[in-house]
């Protein structure tokens, strides 16, 4: 079957039939052990160990387009719009606390990041923009261009990813003593409420037009946040009530992960070992930073410590609001703290960049 060519993505269709195959596979095995976010962390687990390990699946190689990934996404950002009601509103005047506490946690989570990457022999540039924790395809092009190793600038911040959404999950099921994710239920707001022809057309205008607005205006992660902000404004302005159903989360879950897994292929042994290490130390210090910004605003303004926490994980949007949904956490809460994070990160790394690595 040949392959199908759409822009700059080459999608090879008998070897993406097999790779989601693999990941669907991981990821019931993972909902069905009760793993924490089991549909996505199944198949991430199953995909990336076939990829490390260089394995074929039913003698095709694993493969998945970043691109047809993401495409995926705006079902979670039109799904958390949902959770928007008037009453975010009056509960969002108590959160300044807690956001401007992420403009100093940011660049002190960068320090460690950095001070950690140095050590372990990376170059000024590669340990500078791999540090940052937020926006990983703005800082793989600033590092590039700064004359950092992309191989490892790319896996560490990859695996910043990936590893903050192993620790999370496993963290609270530890803590809370039950799963959390898809093992324990990602339940959306408005997910009792019936989901008519109009109301997939509404969801359907949300995720495609929020998209391609919100990369007219430059939003961060506009494949999620444009159609959060769409959906939002039709369930405030009550055009619909409706989310979409909680099939299309699992099947975005596993996606997601399967897409994540597929990253590892044809990456050196050497170079996996040697960035997992440093990766591994850096997420694990940025990580215990979190929770001590999380308990100390918890003991100050008394917001929960769970929300806390989950807001200041340096992971991905989608997966931290994933986490937070099955916790039952306000996911605005949360959705918007990321935000800030990744705005964040990316403005004071473009801005000391020189300061720190000269001209």
């Amino acid at each position: 079957m040949k392959p199908i060519q759409i822009g700059k993505t080459r999608i090879d269709l008998v070897p993406l039939a097999a790779t989601m195959l693999l990941g669907t596979g991981g990821g019931f095995a993972g909902h069905w052990l009760g793993l924490p976010l089991g549909y996505l962390l199944g198949s991430l687990v199953v995909v990336a160990v076939w990829a490390i390990m260089g394995w074929r699946v039913l003698r095709q190689p694993i493969h998945l387009p970043q691109p047809l990934r993401m495409a995926f996404i705006p079902i979670i950002g039109v799904g958390i719009g949902g959770a928007f009601t008037p009453e975010i509103f009056r509960d969002a005047a108590g959160w300044w606390p807690s956001l401007l506490a992420l403009l100093l946690f940011v660049p002190m989570a960068q320090a460690l990041g950095y001070l950690i990457y140095r050590k372990g022999g990376l170059n000024p540039a590669t340990a500078y923009f791999g540090s940052v924790p937020g926006g990983l395809m703005e800082m793989v092009v600033l590092g590039e261009e700064a004359g950092a190793d992309v191989p490892i600038l790319v896996l560490i911040q990859f695996l910043r990813l990936i590893l903050t959404i192993i620790f999370v999950p496993v963290l609270f099921a530890v803590l809370t003593g039950h799963a959390v994710g898809s093992g324990a239920g990602v339940a959306l707001t408005g997910a009792e409420n019936p989901l008519e022809l109009w109301d997939i057309a509404a969801l359907s205008v949300a995720a495609v037009g929020g998209y391609f607005l919100g990369t007219y205006l430059r939003f961060p992660a506009a494949i999620m946040t444009g159609p959060l902000a769409a959906s939002a404004v039709l369930h405030l302005t009550g055009v619909t009530d409706a989310v979409p159903p909680a099939w299309t989360i699992a099947m975005t879950q596993v996606i997601v992960g399967t897409g994540l897994g597929a990253r590892f292929a044809g990456i050196a042994a050497r170079t996996l070992r040697r960035g997992s290490l440093l990766a591994l130390l850096s997420t694990g210090a940025s990580l215990v930073l979190a929770f001590v910004f999380a308990e100390g605003l918890h003991l100050t303004i008394g917001l929960p410590l769970t929300a806390l926490f989950l807001a200041f994980a340096p992971g991905g949007i989608t997966e931290m609001s994933l986490i937070a949904l099955s916790l039952q956490v306000s996911v605005v809460f949360v959705t918007l703290h990321h935000v800030l994070r990744i705005v964040v990160a990316i403005t004071l790394a473009k801005l000391f960049a020189r300061r720190v690595l000269g001209p």
